[in-house]
């Protein structure tokens, strides 16, 4: 299960960096753009790692508001997230975190 996860992670990460870059291009060549949402959804989805790293990366959306504070506001909850199930498991060991999962699975 561990192993789907990272995988999970790593194709959304991907397509969140793929999808700035397309963007980008659209957005020099004239054509029409990927819209806002679908690229913070993107980002909502676990791809917030690959969303900033292309804005940084390729310099796309950087200063474009509130598009910024969204991804950044994202980004943000996510982390929270993360370290919230990190103390858990150092708390409490992993089982609260497997047994929920399973709860949510079944």
């Amino acid at each position: 299960m561990t192993l789907w996860i990272g995988l999970y992670f790593l194709a959304i990460n991907i397509a969140a960096y793929f999808a700035f870059v397309f963007d980008k291009a659209k957005a020099r060549s004239g054509a029409r753009r990927i819209p806002e949402k679908s690229l913070l959804r993107l980002a909502l989805l676990g791809g917030s790692i690959g969303a900033i790293s292309a804005q940084r990366i390729i310099r796309h959306k950087t200063c474009k508001e509130p598009f910024r504070t969204w991804l950044n506001a994202i980004a943000f909850l996510q982390l929270v997230v993360i370290a919230g199930l990190a103390v858990t498991v150092l708390l409490f060991g992993p089982t609260p975190i497997l047994n929920w999962m399973s709860q949510g699975l079944s």
